[in-house]
């Protein structure tokens, strides 16, 4: 095997380190960092592919491999950053067992279903460009914004999220995960209009909102991104 068949799962390897960093922070009570990692690991999502495309070096271990990283990158680690919004929430019922906090674990609902969906995914040949459920990484994406939302408007620290609104954000991301709702992917045939519209669209308004809202608008962008999907994606078929 050439050393150009490994560049993609060494890229791959890029995101799982990644993801590791991001709960290596989170442990030192670094939030934003923890978070930004997590995008971090989404550049290194998108590169494997376009390296192994275009070094035509695709392989059934660069599957297997890039998929154990997305469990770590896009399940594990927004599970964490969910717990740790949940731990600093301003209504946090108290119950513990153990010395732990036992209300904040509804977080690894994340980590669960983002492996259960990577695991259907796996076996679903027809996910092309369409997603069937909502990608791991689009969930990831939105929890690792929030931290960033909050530090841009400095309540982070005082926990302004709330543990039910964390809670009912958990609930909606693990179901969206595993639903058979479809949505859009970003795997063009062409860059032309015509049969790109929705894509187009959606990429246009999240430019111009994080140009205008930085930070602020990354939630946003994903909650578009998720309804823009509802609303049209069956009819990109």
């Amino acid at each position: 095997m050439s050393i150009k068949q490994h560049i993609p799962n060494a890229i791959t390897c890029g995101n799982l380190v990644s993801g590791c960093l991001s709960i290596l922070f989170l442990s030192l009570d670094m939030p934003v960092k923890a978070a930004v990692m997590v995008f971090v690991a989404g550049l290194f999502d998108f590169l494997d592919g376009f390296a192994a495309r275009l070094l035509h070096a695709h392989s059934p271990i660069g599957a297997d491999l890039d998929s154990l990283s997305d469990v770590v990158s896009f399940g594990v680690a927004p599970g964490f950053v969910m717990h740790w919004l949940m731990c600093r929430s301003y209504d946090l019922p108290s119950l513990s067992w153990l010395g732990v906090s036992v209300l904040p674990c509804a977080a690894f609902l994340l980590p669960v279903f983002s492996a259960i969906r990577l695991a259907k995914f796996n076996i679903d040949d027809t996910q092309k460009t369409l997603f069937r459920g909502l990608p791991a990484p689009g969930m990831a994406i939105f929890v690792a914004s929030l931290p960033l939302m909050l530090a841009q408007t400095r309540h982070l620290t005082d926990g302004a999220m709330g543990y039910w609104v964390c809670l009912g954000i958990t609930l909606v991301f693990s179901f969206l995960m595993v639903s058979r709702r479809r949505f859009f992917s970003f795997k063009m045939k062409s860059v032309r209009w015509k049969g790109n519209e929705l894509r187009w669209v959606f990429l246009a308004v999240a430019v111009a909102a994080v140009a205008v809202f930085r930070l602020l608008a990354l939630p946003f962008v994903m909650v578009l991104y998720v309804l823009l999907s509802i609303l049209f994606a069956d009819r990109m078929e």
